[in-house]
């Protein structure tokens, strides 16, 4: 699995290889998934890149960092869509999450990440910050959008609405199901009944 991204922005001192960025990367994925967050380490990260440790260093300063850029940049984040329509933008967002979800070895680490998290307090929340909340947001703009636009209720609890959307697919990817090809539309249409601006 690759763990796709740029290395921009350059500081003083040595220029830093982007081959070398990207190979940490993916050897950090690849470590987490065969050993966990406790088995792994800067130094076997380091050996499986074919870099020095002081590369990985002057990049991330801790294991948790490492780990939650690497997470972060495994999949392309979920665009908002504005196609104008509450529906057809989380619909649009549904299929999103669910091509990544569709990925298994994606999946697999997503379900190693989560039960390492419940160890981890500092990982839990970079996992938080790094992959939860770029994704609750992209959610909390459709259903703002869908606000301004009178489509939903303006008396809505936002964060409550965002855990009722993402709700289903999270359980879905833990209990290894699959959607049937119109799960989305009918969950979409039960979901947006209720919410609807009357």
């Amino acid at each position: 699995m690759t763990a796709t991204t740029t290395d921009s922005g350059r500081g003083p001192g040595r220029p830093r290889s982007a081959r070398a960025h990207q190979a940490i990367l993916d050897s950090t994925v690849e470590l987490l998934l065969e050993e966990g967050f406790n088995g792994m380490s800067m130094e076997g990260v380091a050996a499986r890149a074919g870099v020095g440790k002081a590369t990985i260093y002057r990049r991330w300063s801790s294991k948790t960092e490492l780990v939650a850029e690497a997470v972060a940049c495994l999949k392309t984040e979920l665009e908002a869509p504005d196609t104008g329509s509450v529906r057809e933008d989380l619909l649009d967002l549904g299929r999103q999450a669910l091509a990544s979800l569709g990925d298994p070895e994606y999946a697999n680490l997503l379900a190693r990440l989560r039960g390492e998290t419940a160890r981890h307090p500092e990982l839990r929340e970079a996992y938080q910050h790094k992959l939860v909340g770029p994704r609750r947001d992209v959610v909390a703009t459709i259903i703002r959008r869908g606000i301004e636009r009178g489509e939903l209720r303006a008396d809505l609890d936002s964060e409550l609405l965002v855990d009722m959307v993402v709700g289903p697919v999270i359980y879905r990817s833990l209990i290894g199901g699959r959607f049937a090809p119109d799960h989305l539309e009918r969950l979409a249409d039960g979901l947006l009944d209720g919410l609807k601006a009357r």
